[in-house]
């Protein structure tokens, strides 16, 4: 089934490839692969080992390059042409893919590549399983920042909860990643922690309640730091997915707790990563 992914990342290319001056977002894009925005970047990312906005960036100055070199249309029509606003800021993004300005690029006249800092390596496997996991209702805090800082919004949810004798309505710790860092921003990026919560908790602010749709569900499991986690998902978006039959769904991944950094060393904590499966696989890696 990896074929499937693959048209999508050819397809993918060469809308940039056609349309270097058009719309480029990664909503577009993923409008174009026809893929959930909350997973496209992440699956291809993993199987390309460049994000989308490299991508966009080394195609649109390629072409740039060919024009310089095999046509006499002016620099600045040619900025105009592969995006960018203005003639300068083409000279700069062509400086730092080439060294060397657009102007110098055509006097030399030689075709070559813009230098590339691509890496995609060979990541650790863990087991991979397809679930049916119930609606959720989560008591949650919104975190605004880089993933590494949620714990902050955990203990103001851990405090909140205590205050408010919610405990023993809890059923377990979990959060949501809406963005992908890769091609956010640390600053921008948008995750929840939350606690599970029965339907009989009241929750009023800071809480902000989120329900989490029912359904079939690829589950990872990964035990270890959370340090690891990235290249845990570099597995499941780049090597399972593709080769899984799986389509993923319109919601962002999910991290199940299993256990707490403060009673666990690093080395024993247990994860389940979530990704909600849009329809029945026709064959899957599942364990591999």
């Amino acid at each position: 089934m990896t074929a499937r992914y693959e048209d999508r990342m050819l397809r993918v290319l060469a809308h940039i490839y056609d349309n270097p001056e058009g719309d480029l977002s990664l909503d577009a894009l993923s409008d174009v692969a026809a893929m959930s925005r909350f997973h496209w970047h992440r699956v291809f990312h993993a199987m390309t080992g460049e994000t989308c906005a490299q991508a966009v960036r080394r195609m649109r100055l390629h072409r740039a390059a060919a024009w310089l070199v095999q046509t006499d249309r002016p620099i600045a029509g040619i900025a105009n042409a592969i995006g960018y606003p203005s003639q300068q800021s083409f000279t700069r993004a062509f400086l730092a893919g080439y060294g060397i300005t657009p102007g110098a690029f055509r006097r030399k006249g030689e075709l070559c590549p813009p230098h590339l800092h691509v890496r995609k390596g060979d990541y650790p496997m863990h087991p991979i399983e397809i679930e049916t996991h119930p609606a959720r209702r989560l008591a949650a805090i919104l975190h605004q920042g880089p993933y590494v800082e949620v714990g902050k919004a955990f203990e103001s949810l851990g405090a909140v909860l205590t205050g408010r004798s919610l405990w023993a309505y809890v059923r377990g710790m979990i959060g949501v990643y809406y963005d992908d860092p890769d091609a956010v921003p640390a600053a921008e990026l948008r995750s929840d922690a939350g606690a599970i919560v029965t339907g009989d908790a009241v929750l009023a602010e800071p809480l902000e309640e989120r329900q989490l749709p029912p359904g079939r569900y690829v589950v990872m499991r990964y035990k270890g730091p959370y340090s690891g986690l990235a290249a845990a998902y570099r597995h499941l978006y780049g090597d399972w997915v593709p080769q899984s039959g799986e389509e993923l769904g319109d919601h962002p991944p999910l991290e199940i707790y299993l256990n707490s950094p403060m009673d666990i060393a690093p080395e024993d904590l247990l994860t389940e990563c979530l990704c909600p499966a849009k329809v029945a696989a026709v064959t899957h890696g599942a364990g591999r």
